[in-house]
């Protein structure tokens, strides 16, 4: 059987703020500008997950799409959606909040929880229209 990409689109909003806590306020005003304001900050954040495998003989779906909505809304979307990242959220507890460190931080919820016969491929964080990650698990 061929292998197929199927990639699933999420929404969630969130606020955070850059800063590095071993940093002076001056220093991460500098590195981060605006994006340290101590009053946070919020996105509308745009989440693409693929996911890659053989369509089912029984099927024809690489994965439920269903099922992989189920999936990233259990172990991101419902842990990130109306959040302040830097605080409310136990996997980046500890970590500098940046678009970067958040996908990383979403692939370690997912990877593990993917179903048989599928391997998730890639993640993609938009965090405005000018800037997004992408993550292949490297």
């Amino acid at each position: 059987m061929p292998v197929m990409y199927l990639t699933r689109r999420e929404h969630f909003n969130a606020a955070h703020k850059l800063y590095n806590p071993d940093w002076s306020r001056e220093q991460n005003d500098v590195v981060f500008g605006k994006c340290a304001n101590e009053n946070w900050h919020g996105h509308n954040f745009e989440l693409f997950v693929t996911v890659k495998g053989s369509p089912s003989t029984e099927t024809g779906f690489v994965v439920d799409a269903k099922l992989l909505s189920k999936i990233i809304n259990t172990y991101v979307i419902d842990l990130l959606d109306h959040q302040n990242l830097n605080v409310d959220v136990d996997f980046m507890r500890g970590k500098i909040c940046s678009i970067e460190n958040l996908v990383y931080g979403i692939w370690q919820q997912l990877h593990p929880n993917m179903p048989a016969g599928v391997s998730l491929h890639k993640i993609q964080l938009v965090e405005t229209p000018r800037i997004f990650v992408e993550y292949f698990g490297e």
